[in-house]
């Protein structure tokens, strides 16, 4: 199991540019099974998770031509559906969260697609009835297979999938995005009420129209899908990943550092910034970059009436819960107190303990809610031993390693790699001191 060795106390300096969108390019890349002419697309992170979905979509017969870094083309002319039946698809799908956005393009294309149960992160339950349900209003039927631990979604023999109204039972972004692609080759009008409307998911509306898809209310929580019989070829460039944008804010905070965050896509980052603001950094938009500037101090603002403040995650374009872990970190070290408030994930808060045995200052109120009480850069955290338990928390506790005083060891990387790319590389170019083992 490969470890990162992190020296903290180290100021950083310089540039640094985001990595395309993790959660992006699983939506993107999963959609060029909705067509057997090339896609082509640019921007693409090379990271652990999304290197599994290519081996996938490889493994399925989809022609892979890697240009040069992060450019891709697809074709999907020939796609072998004895191994999309397979134990080794079903199994290799389990491993890889990402790996359920296939299910939609296969259930419009070929009409059959095993859902398993996805694997990945360890932050708790992940749902996938939206999913489901979903193709379920779209005509599909679904069989439980026990064996497989795995549900068998199929359209019944000399049916089509066939548009309808539904309301989603929560704005998910990656079940509107597997419905979404279902839809566009279905029969007739789907209608979806609270769907999610995240810029990625926006990215994926846009490509998928350049290819020949009708969906109106790209942006809103109400999209309508006409469906189309086939789709064509397009080129796509994923957007800059706003959650490496905010963990970058959270790192130079952290180490009282000055950066410049380049090309970040500035309108599609929603309130990212202003969060970042109440929290006590001084951050700029210059053109498309982000300038942090080196801070004494980071003072937490508080609500009108004087309370203490409180960071939530929220639907889009509320605050994205990938990025709390981070900003919890960072709260250690500002002047005040804050309330964060992880609602989605019921397991994601479990790494502050990691924390309080550094020495941060945090309650842990209960699985959802955690008090931070920050230093104020007066006392450094302490360096430990620790282990990633997901890709967020993983870069959280680097972030937090890169300030603590002493020498880090953080175990279980792979996690973390699954999410951002040669972050190591990167960050030792900037003036950190981590070392791969």
């Amino acid at each position: 199991m490969s470890s990162f060795v992190v020296e903290g106390g180290h100021r950083l300096s310089g540039e640094i540019t985001p990595q395309g969108a993790k959660n992006e390019a699983l939506q993107i890349i999963s959609a060029v099974l909705l067509t057997d002419e090339e896609v082509t697309i640019s921007n693409i992170p090379e990271i652990l998770d999304i290197k599994n979905l290519i081996l996938l979509l490889e493994g399925m017969g989809v022609k892979v031509v890697r240009h040069e870094k992060g450019r891709y083309t697809f074709k999907a002319d020939n796609i072998d559906l004895d191994y999309v039946m397979s134990n080794d698809f079903v199994s290799r799908c389990a491993k890889l969260r990402g790996s359920v956005m296939v299910v939609g393009p296969l259930l419009a294309r070929f009409g059959k697609a095993y859902f398993p149960k996805p694997g990945g992160d360890q932050i708790g339950r992940r749902r996938v009835d939206t999913h489901i349900l979903g193709f379920m209003n779209l005509g599909v039927e679904q069989e439980y297979d026990q064996d497989r631990k795995a549900f068998y979604l199929h359209v019944p023999e000399g049916k089509s999938l066939t548009g309808k109204y539904m309301l989603l039972d929560e704005a998910s972004v990656t079940g509107t995005a597997n419905i979404l692609m279902a839809a566009t080759l279905a029969e007739g009008t789907t209608t979806i009420y609270n769907a999610a409307c995240e810029p990625y998911l926006q990215q994926l509306c846009r490509m998928l129209n350049r290819m020949g898809a009708r969906i109106e209310g790209v942006g809103s929580n109400l999209l309508t899908i006409t469906g189309v019989k086939t789709l064509g070829g397009t080129e796509h460039k994923i957007l800059p990943d706003m959650i490496e944008i905010g963990s970058f804010i959270a790192l130079a905070a952290m180490n009282q550092s000055e950066i410049t965050i380049k090309n970040v896509a500035y309108d599609e980052l929603g309130m990212i910034p202003e969060v970042f603001r109440k929290l006590g950094v001084n951050l700029e938009r210059r053109g498309d970059d982000i300038y942090v500037p080196e801070q004494e101090s980071y003072v937490i603002d508080s609500f009108l009436d004087g309370s203490i403040l409180n960071v939530a995650d929220a639907p889009w374009p509320g605050l994205s819960p990938d990025l709390l872990s981070v900003i919890l970190v960072m709260a250690t070290q500002c002047k005040g107190s804050v309330l964060i408030h992880q609602k989605m994930f019921e397991s994601r808060l479990f790494f502050v303990d990691k924390l309080i045995d550094m020495g941060a200052q945090i309650i842990l109120c209960d699985p959802h809610r955690a008090v931070v009480v920050g230093h104020d850069h007066k006392y450094r955290l302490r360096a430990g031993r620790m282990a990633s338990p997901d890709i967020r928390a993983g870069i959280a506790l680097l972030i937090a390693a890169m300030s603590a005083n002493g020498t880090s060891v953080i175990s279980n990387i792979d996690q973390i790699d699954r999410g951002y790319e040669d972050i190591d590389g990167r960050l030792n170019a900037l003036g950190a001191k981590i070392v791969r083992q």
